[in-house]
C-alpha cells in the first residue's frame, strides 16, 4: 500500500456537507486492533460534543476503489500508514444508522444540512481490519474527533452506530485468518522464542494452548527457520529461537 500525501487529506468536519464527490450511502470502517506485552486492543475515536466513541471510518469518492478509499480514510483519522487491511465484512442493517452521528454532530457545530441529504439516510459500510503492535503507532485528533485511544476488546465505551458489531464480527475474522491472512511476524521481533508465539495466539484467540501441541502445529506449517538457543542467564532450559523464513509472511491454511 503506498505512502499518502498530506495533499490528499480530504476528509474534514466541512467534508461532511461538501459531498458532491462522494458515493452516496457507502462508507468504510477500519478496525484496527493492537497487540502487545499480552494485551489485545482496539483503537477508538472520540467525536467532539459526543460522549460517544467509533472506529476509523468515512466516505467513499467516485474516483478511488474500495481499498484506496479505506487507505485513505485511516491515514486523515489516524496518522496511521501503509498497513495491512483485510476487507472482512458489509454492513447493512437497515437499522445501524438510527442514531445518527452526522445529524447530531452538525447541529451541535451550527452546520445546517437539508433533512432529506443522503448523510442522513441508511448507509452500507465496506469494513476491513489489521494487526498491528499499538507501541510503533502515533495517533492524532484530527478536525472530527477530540481524542483517539486503544481500549481492550472486551472493555468497550459507548459506541456510535453499530461500531461494537463490527468490532466484534472483525475479533472472529482475526481469529479465524490469524494464521494465514493476518501476518503474526509484524508483532514479534525478527528473532522469537515458540513461548513468544505461542503467547501471542492465546492473547488473540483468547484461549490456552498445550505447549507441545502448539510447538507441533507451527512446525507443521514449515515457515518457521529455527536458530541457536537464547541464554538467559536463568537456570532454565534455554529454549530455541526461531524466525520466519525469507519470504514468508504467513502462515498457509
Amino acid at each position: 500500500m503506498s505512502v499518502i500525501d498530506d495533499s490528499k487529506n480530504r476528509q474534514s468536519l466541512q467534508g461532511l456537507i461538501d459531498t458532491d464527490g462522494y458515493i452516496p450511502q457507502l462508507s468504510v470502517d477500519c478496525t484496527i486492533f493492537g497487540f502487545h506485552k499480552e494485551k489485545l486492543r482496539v483503537l477508538l475515536l472520540k467525536y467532539h460534543d459526543l460522549d460517544l466513541w467509533s472506529i476509523p471510518g468515512g466516505f467513499v469518492f467516485h474516483d478511488e476503489d474500495l481499498r484506496e478509499a479505506a487507505a485513505r480514510v485511516l491515514y486523515e483519522r489516524t496518522h496511521l500508514n501503509d498497513l495491512f487491511l483485510d476487507q472482512f465484512h458489509t454492513f447493512g442493517r437497515k437499522e445501524r444508522t438510527q442514531n445518527n452521528v452526522h445529524q447530531i454532530l452538525l447541529k451541535n457545530r451550527g452546520i445546517e444540512v437539508p433533512k432529506d441529504h443522503w448523510i442522513f439516510q441508511r448507509f452500507i459500510s465496506v469494513a476491513y481490519c489489521s494487526l498491528i503492535d499499538y507501541t510503533i503507532s502515533e495517533t492524532f485528533p484530527d478536525a472530527l474527533n477530540e481524542s483517539i485511544a486503544w481500549f481492550d476488546v472486551n472493555e468497550l465505551p459507548s459506541m456510535a452506530f453499530d461500531h461494537e458489531r463490527m468490532i466484534r464480527h472483525g475479533l472472529t475474522h482475526l481469529r479465524r485468518n490469524l494464521d494465514t491472512q493476518l501476518v503474526a511476524y509484524n508483532l514479534l521481533p525478527e528473532k522469537f522464542t515458540m513461548m513468544e508465539l505461542q503467547k501471542l495466539y492465546e492473547i488473540v484467540l483468547g484461549e490456552p494452548f498445550r505447549r507441545n501441541n502448539f510447538q507441533r502445529k507451527m512446525l507443521s506449517f514449515n515457515r518457521l527457520e529455527r536458530l541457536e538457543k537464547f541464554y538467559d542467564g536463568s537456570a532454565n532450559k534455554a529454549p530455541y529461537l526461531y524466525r520466519f523464513k525469507d519470504g514468508l509472511e504467513a502462515f498457509p491454511d
